[in-house]
């Protein structure tokens, strides 16, 4: 065993890993945070920076929405302005009579549950994006979904771990765990060693399923392709984080095949990201024109000024899909001492400083914020 043990061991430097060591570390806990690559190489890195309420119907998912839109909102105190931590609001768009009544019946429901949806007619869309089509019959915009650069949001609360006394390890693979004769968590196995631990937390995004097995405590997490494109700085151009209303749809969908839907939304810099594709090709990294094409013509679509705007670059990432499209939190009781906090597939820059604290609150047997039941990686049994 290595000399230097403590409390946790956290498998992910992305934004869950970060935002798990964080609260681990405030609560006074000895954190060590191991990352197969560099600090958010993995999905983090490839991200929009979505903090959303919009695209969740009522149930568990909404409850840590809306629990980690309040702590990012806490997290604004602490976090610099580099971030980019913005409450832009989102807007759920339609070009058709029965797409707009879909929307709105969706928002009617989730306003029972705590979400501020306010619906929007055409010539108010015109306010509040100028450059939108005209053919846009109606939306719902959405006040409190919010964005952040993830890469620095990450970076700094790691930063701030390790203020309080983390240690970040990149470039240190995960191979196993070994157990003590009571068959509770000792040490993590690295490539580069032991580290002696009592808890792991499986922080590692599209690689939780890989970390969860190795850890003797499985879960079905598994890639699902996206790409984004960003175009050069432009003068203002799009002022909330703007969707078709296909898009919650796809992001619900159980399909493996390519499904596309425009999500439109600038940053800070000017630059405009343009997204969002989802397919199962597990971590092929090949890049697709056809996507990228597709992509571009549903945003010329919805924001006809973008058609004289070049592209500087794409890329891709893979979201931690699981198969009922919620995360997995929380202890694993097959394995004493492991704790997940992955499988949060396009959702885990919103919903990472809420898995956080239900991650710290399970090590330190504090009462959970909220109910868990349903994050369980025992679901997936009874299921199948």
């Amino acid at each position: 065993m290595s000399a230097t043990a403590y409390d946790v061991v956290v498998v992910g430097a992305g934004i869950v890993g970060a935002s798990c060591a964080h609260r681990l570390a405030e609560a006074g806990l000895s954190v060590c945070v191991v990352d197969r690559g560099p600090v958010v190489s993995g999905t983090t890195g490839a991200g929009e920076g979505n903090i959303l309420v919009s695209d969740k119907q009522a149930g568990p998912e909404l409850d840590l929405a809306l629990l980690s839109v309040r702590l990012w909102h806490e997290l604004a105190d602490i976090l610099p302005r580099a971030v980019e931590l913005e409450a832009k609001g989102g807007i759920i768009v339609s070009s058709s009579a029965a797409g707009l009544a879909a929307v709105v019946a969706a928002a009617d429901r989730q306003r029972a549950h705590g979400i501020v949806a306010d619906v929007v007619g055409p010539d108010r869309l015109a306010e509040l994006e100028p450059h939108l089509a005209h053919d846009v019959v109606g939306g719902v915009s959405y006040p409190q979904d919010m964005q952040v650069q993830p890469m620095l949001a990450a970076a700094h609360l790691l930063r701030i771990a390790r203020g309080h006394g983390a240690v970040v390890r990149p470039h240190t693979r995960m191979v196993g765990v070994d157990l003590g004769a009571d068959g509770s968590i000792r040490a993590v196995r690295t490539d580069g060693g032991p580290i002696g631990c009592r808890w792991v937390v499986n922080a590692a995004g599209t690689w939780g399923g890989e970390v969860a097995t190795l850890a003797g405590g499985p879960v079905p997490v598994l890639p699902r392709r996206g790409f984004i494109l960003v175009t050069e700085p432009l003068p203002a151009t799009v002022h909330h984080k703007v969707y078709g209303a296909d898009y919650v749809a796809n992001v619900a969908s159980d399909s493996a095949g390519l499904e596309t839907s425009p999500v439109i939304e600038s940053t800070r810099a000017g630059t405009v990201l343009i997204g969002a594709s989802r397919e199962r090709v597990g971590f092929d990294r090949t890049p697709s024109y056809d996507v990228l094409g597709r992509l571009a013509a549903q945003a010329i679509a919805l924001f006809p000024v973008l058609a004289g705007a070049r592209v500087q670059r794409t890329y891709r990432g893979f979201r931690p899909y699981c198969p009922d499209h919620l995360p997995v939190i929380g202890a694993d009781p097959r394995v004493d001492g492991l704790v997940h906090a992955c499988g949060h597939e396009g959702a885990g820059i919103g919903l990472a400083p809420a898995t956080a604290v239900l991650v710290t609150e399970t090590v330190t047997g504090a009462v959970p914020s909220m109910p868990v039941d349903a994050f369980s990686p025992l679901r997936f049994e009874a299921a199948a």
